[in-house]
């Protein structure tokens, strides 16, 4: 008997039969098998009640992830940025010279001083003393000398000659004089004449001769005696726009500034002979000025709406055909007082560190602002933090060495003489 096998339903079957285990298996795996139960050692602690984080431990701190406040991963802090002990960073390194970090600022006096100028020589400082009424120099190591025994008290003003052996003294009622402390000589001037400056070479002075009545004001230039006292141009109701300051290079004596605009005006340079010279524009009221050493620029500051009242500082050509051109905004917030240049093409200036708007208006309201110093290359315009002086304090009346080695100021607040070391 011969038996046929069909291999075709034999692979059917085949197939179903292990489709059944399969499903079976998995049944079984997921619904009755017992599930295994982890090594105890990786058993995770108990949750407490209240659904936070089991409390941390007391540890060595080996692999705590310090905070230092840089955004850098750990292990990448320096020393410098690393934290002390007590949790805080510690204090930032204080230079020794300028590099654009915290400087050490030495205070060489502790008098309240007034209208401090480089010496002749070039490096050390004269100023007056309110607290005695003398003057004095005091070099960059803080050794102290009076320029005279005379003294003088109640002084509201002096003006320095430019060879810094003369000065004009302005009093609260009036009264000037002029005293000569080389020769120890003392001259009075009149009691109309008011805002001196004298002409580079020291012996002429220019100044405002206010008369009682505007027909009476002038502009005018004498010898620094007093002497040859001759009348420039008219100012009737204009004085206060009309500026006494004799260039460096001799060809003008002041400014005189007239309305262009709200926020616009024009700048006329005045001669001593009636020159007529160009007018420059400037963007802004309340101007406040210096000439740079050679007297062909002049560097200003001014506010407008678009400073929000606060002052902004500019250079501008100031001689013969150039006057008005090249002018150019520096982009510090400060005012031309604040600043003092070294040669022709450097510039320093005190700026503080913020201003509340309308601070170019009343400049009481920055009294008490924080200065950084900061350098200003006055060829390219381009600029650079210098120093931040070791303490807070109001920069006024900087003054730069003639080697450029050491800035000079006093502090607003006190009006002690400070020194940072540029080199």
């Amino acid at each position: 008997m011969t038996f046929f096998i069909d291999y075709k339903k034999l692979a059917l079957l085949t197939g179903l039969l292990l489709t059944g285990l399969l499903i079976g298996y998995l049944i079984y795996a997921l619904f009755f098998k017992a599930p295994a139960v982890p090594p105890a050692e990786t058993t995770p602690p108990p949750v407490s009640g209240s659904g936070q984080l089991p409390a941390a431990g007391t540890g060595t701190g080996a692999g705590i992830i310090k905070d230092i406040g840089s955004g850098q991963l750990p292990g990448s802090e320096t020393g410098s940025a690393a934290e002390t002990a007590g949790g805080q960073a510690p204090a930032p390194s204080i230079d020794k010279t300028a590099r654009g970090g915290v400087t050490e600022t030495t205070r060489l006096n502790q008098a309240e001083s007034f209208a401090p100028v480089l010496s002749g020589n070039g490096a050390d400082l004269q100023y007056y003393n309110k607290n005695d009424g003398k003057f004095y120099r005091i070099t960059s190591d803080g050794e102290i000398s009076a320029l005279s025994s005379k003294k003088f008290f109640n002084v509201q003003k002096v003006t320095w000659a430019g060879n810094k052996q003369k000065a004009i003294l302005e009093y609260p009622d009036g009264a000037n004089i002029l005293y000569d402390f080389q020769n120890k000589k003392q001259i009075t001037l009149p009691k109309h004449w008011e805002n001196f400056d004298f002409s580079p070479q020291s012996d002429k002075i220019v100044a405002k001769s206010m008369g009682t009545t505007p027909e009476n004001r002038w502009l005018m230039i004498a010898n620094d005696d007093g002497s040859q006292a001759r009348a420039i141009e008219p100012m009737g109701d204009n004085e206060s726009s009309v500026y006494p300051a004799w260039s460096p290079n001799n060809l003008s004596i002041a400014i005189f500034t007239e309305s262009a605009g709200f926020d616009r005006q024009k700048m006329y340079f005045i001669g001593q002979n009636n020159e007529n010279f160009k007018s420059a524009t400037i963007e802004g009221r309340g101007l406040d000025f210096k000439w740079t050493p050679s007297g062909d620029r002049l560097i200003y500051s001014v506010y407008s709406d678009g400073t929000n009242l606060n002052p902004a500082l500019w250079i501008v050509n100031a001689k013969g055909e150039d006057i008005g051109s090249n002018r150019q905004r520096l982009n510090l917030e400060t005012w031309a007082n604040k600043c003092a240049a070294a040669g022709e093409e450097t510039l320093y200036c005190a700026v503080p560190k913020s201003l509340p708007e309308g601070a170019g208006l009343f400049p009481q309201l920055a009294k008490d602002a924080t200065d950084t110093i900061y350098q200003v290359n006055l060829k390219t315009g381009s600029k650079s933090l210098t120093a931040v002086p070791e303490g807070e304090y109001n920069v006024q009346n900087i003054i730069i060495s003639e080697d450029e080695r050491n800035l000079y100021f006093t502090d607003n607040a006190t009006g002690n003489i400070h020194k940072i070391k540029l080199k």
